[in-house]
């Protein structure tokens, strides 16, 4: 079933292909809940939420990581 919906979406105008991305990870953000995890991907998510906590200032705006990430190119 996958194959022939894939096939039919590459038909599709790059800009229709990414507004369709768009509603599909929006469906899948809304039952996240569903969506399991691993122990390990939870410890990680924990240790990630607690540096983060623990070092605001650490923390980088998108759009600075993005320029350092062009600068390096």
């Amino acid at each position: 079933m996958v194959q022939p919906v894939l096939e039919d979406a590459l038909r599709l105008p790059v800009a229709e292909r990414i507004e369709l991305v768009q509603a599909i990870w929006d469906s899948v953000v809304a039952q996240s809940s569903a969506v399991p995890v691993t122990d390990e991907q939870r410890i990680e998510l924990d240790r990630r939420l607690a540096d983060a906590e623990a070092n605001p200032s650490d923390e980088r705006p998108w759009s600075e990581v993005r320029a350092s990430l062009e600068r390096s190119r």
